[in-house]
């Protein structure tokens, strides 16, 4: 499936103050959803949020860290549904981060879907990453 989701924001802030909006769980909480986030290849951990039952989405995304590459690079698996034990979004997120003049730019691809049984949820989702990567330049830059 071709579905891609790429956005990215440029941040006045060294990569390292960037990336500890990635790993550090109690920051992902502030512009993400709450999690049991760790930033080690292979951890499995979820994100919890209210459910949209419109969306098919019970509020739970499944995921594991594929890759991590300090202060550059990470990435993770993303899978939900409707919590009948089946599973209607199977993709992968990956982050990147590139130093840049007096800042980084930050690079969202949510891609690689291998089931994406319902457009809606790829539209909020699309939508929902640009706004939660503004909440991480809002928190930088207050």
């Amino acid at each position: 499936m071709t579905a891609r989701i790429k956005h990215q924001l440029f941040f006045p802030q060294p990569p390292a103050a960037v990336w500890e909006y990635l790993t550090n769980s109690e920051l992902m909480e502030l512009w993400l959803m709450k999690n049991d986030f760790q930033p080690v290849v292979g951890h499995e951990f979820s994100f919890r949020a209210g459910p949209a039952p419109a969306l098919d989405f019970d509020g739970i995304v499944f995921c594991k860290v594929l890759e991590i590459v300090p202060f550059k690079k990470l990435s993770y698996s993303w899978k939900l549904g409707p919590g009948d034990g089946t599973i209607n979004v199977d993709s992968v997120v990956r982050w990147e981060l590139q130093p840049k003049d007096n800042g980084t730019e930050l690079l969202l691809d949510h891609g690689d879907f291998a089931i994406l049984k319902n457009t809606g949820i790829f539209d909020a989702m699309s939508t929902g990453w640009l706004k939660n990567m503004q909440k991480i330049a809002d928190r930088l830059n207050a």
